[in-house]
């Protein structure tokens, strides 16, 4: 079973920088993760969960256009630890913070929420307006 535990929220001004990290456990030598996409998503208050980034196996990255240009995403294998690296924050980007996992590869999930079928449970980002 892969476990996923956030870290790394809290509030920053506009225009500052924050970094998430998302534990990633049970994910080596699972077999139904052979293949894997490891996303962030988030969900802010009255609004859908959105698809923020995503990194497959072969740490090819997918970035939103909502935040292409300030967010980048990393996983890190040796640490088992999955990276959001967010620059040049806006208010709008105020939501609560999910990491994912999906038993495949990036270009089949998408940015559809249901493909993924592992998440942790949410780290909050606050960026006063």
């Amino acid at each position: 079973e892969v476990q996923l535990v956030e870290s790394g929220g809290g509030s920053v001004q506009t225009g500052g920088s924050l970094r998430l990290s998302c534990a990633v456990s049970g994910l080596a030598y699972n077999s139904a993760y052979t293949s894997y996409c490891l996303g962030w998503f988030r969900q802010a208050p009255g609004k859908e969960r959105e698809g923020v980034a995503r990194v497959d196996i072969d740490g090819r990255a997918w970035i939103a256009d909502s935040v292409k240009g300030r967010f980048t995403i990393a996983h890190d294998k040796g640490k088992n630890t999955l990276y959001l690296q967010m620059n040049a924050l806006k208010s709008e980007d105020t939501a609560i913070y999910y990491c994912a996992a999906a038993g495949a590869g990036c270009g089949r999930t998408g940015w559809t929420g249901r493909n993924y079928r592992a998440w942790g449970q949410g780290t909050q980002v606050t960026i006063p307006s």
